[in-house]
């Protein structure tokens, strides 16, 4: 009877164990490394990731759940921590950001397409340089 009950006891508390390591891993995966900017805390292999991802292990052990965890980490980070910021006055460059290099490289193709469709054609050449032309091609402009 008491190995049933330490074989029930040890199936719980690994259940328990992998299921806060998923959890962990979920909270590194929304997390941004403060070093390597385009990767998670979870692919980071950056000192300062290793450091953020022992901060997350100390808050989940210590009882926190997943919304205290991000919160402390963005008071102390700010908001760039996070891959998907909040949109607010501070962060709305982030958002906003691509959509007006888009908007602003459309205008420009454009403007550079209108110029060029509105391009004079090729200036006919001045007599003399018809001349220099001539002597150097030939009178028929045929090089062959």
């Amino acid at each position: 009877m008491k190995v049933v009950l330490f074989a029930l006891f040890m199936l719980f508390s690994l259940a328990g164990i992998a299921n806060e390591e998923q959890r962990i891993r979920q909270l590194e995966e929304k997390l941004r490394c403060l070093v390597c900017q385009n990767q998670s805390l979870a692919d980071s292999n950056a000192e300062l990731a290793g450091d953020l991802r022992k901060q997350v292990r100390e808050q989940v052990a210590a009882g926190r759940s997943d919304e205290q965890i991000v919160e402390y980490l963005v008071q102390r980070y700010g908001d760039f921590v996070r891959y998907d910021p909040p949109f607010k006055a501070a962060t709305a460059l982030l958002w906003a950001g691509p959509f007006l290099l888009l908007a602003a490289g459309a205008v420009i193709l454009v403007i550079v397409l209108r110029r060029r469709r509105d391009a004079p054609e090729e200036a006919a050449l001045a007599p003399e340089e018809k001349r220099l032309v001539e002597r150097v091609l030939g009178p028929g402009g045929d090089p062959r």
